[in-house]
């Protein structure tokens, strides 16, 4: 019984630090943090640029397995549906990849929606620690209404119930 307790006070800590470290930074209702990046035309913009439109920003890598479920959804009941709509964005991060890892990832996908580099973690740190798939929802006053973190099927048809009711 002393060692049950002894495991208990002495790893709990740890067992919650590493539940903070997936903890969001911003919550729903807060302004979306800036920050700039460049697009694959070597132009550096910033998110304030598309204050008036809904922002959909994807977290993700090319390694991580529920991120590659993910993005085939995104390319085809997100983007194909939404990339006309001058009221929508959506920019797709690859945490910790760079051009050299996105650029064949991209061809050998064929996905067509923004993919960008986030190289040194520089703007998913303005979201979260840790976790991915993430996607922040951000709407034409720049205010965060939708966080999601992994990917299943509910959750990804809640974010498309979001995205319905705030662009049709």
């Amino acid at each position: 019984m002393r060692y049950i307790l002894f495991f208990i006070v002495g790893f709990l800590p740890i067992f919650s630090y590493a539940q903070d470290q997936q903890e969001w930074l911003v919550k729903i209702g807060d302004n979306a943090p800036n920050f700039e990046f460049t697009l694959a035309d070597s132009s550096v913009k910033n998110l304030h640029d598309y204050k008036g439109k809904i922002i959909l920003i994807n977290f993700f890598a090319t390694w991580c397995p529920p991120c590659r479920a993910e993005l085939p959804r995104v390319q085809k009941e997100i983007y194909d549906i939404y990339k006309s709509n001058k009221n929508f964005e959506l920019f797709v991060f690859g945490r910790e990849e760079d051009w050299n890892r996105l650029m064949p990832f991209i061809q050998k996908t064929g996905y067509t929606f923004p993919i960008l580099p986030d190289v040194k973690r520089e703007i998913f740190s303005k979201y979260a620690n840790s976790g991915i798939p993430r996607n922040v929802l951000i709407d034409e006053q720049g205010k965060i209404i939708y966080l999601s973190l992994g990917y299943t099927e509910e959750e990804f048809n809640n974010l498309l119930d979001v995205l319905k009711n705030k662009l049709n």
